[in-house]
């Protein structure tokens, strides 16, 4: 089921880079949706956005969604925040928005 809202995935040399926005403390570790920005919305259940759990909490969920090892994942900005650059290895971006789009309710 397609997207209403197109989300802002690049390729990258060698795979994709997405930002993503985290909102911390949830009841469970989801995909929240896409913002109006293109930005991908995923709730942690660690506190706070930029402590180290949290950041591995966030590399374990997405390794889990799109089946990718975790070393392939990296936080390549914004480790200490809430909006986060991600580059994922190996991977198209088409192939990202393909398997997060059937988690996220449009």
């Amino acid at each position: 089921m397609p997207l209403n809202r197109k989300f802002e995935i690049t390729d990258a040399r060698g795979g994709a880079a997405l930002t993503i926005r985290v909102v911390t403390q949830a009841t469970k570790t989801e995909l929240a949706g896409v913002q109006d920005d293109g930005i991908l919305k995923i709730r942690l259940m660690a506190s706070p956005a930029g402590d180290p759990a949290a950041n591995q909490e966030l590399v374990d969920f997405l390794s889990s969604r799109l089946g990718v090892a975790k070393d392939r994942i990296e936080i390549v900005a914004g480790s200490s925040g809430r909006e986060k650059i991600v580059s994922v290895e190996g991977v198209s971006s088409a192939e990202v928005e393909e398997k997060l789009s059937a988690d996220i309710e449009t």
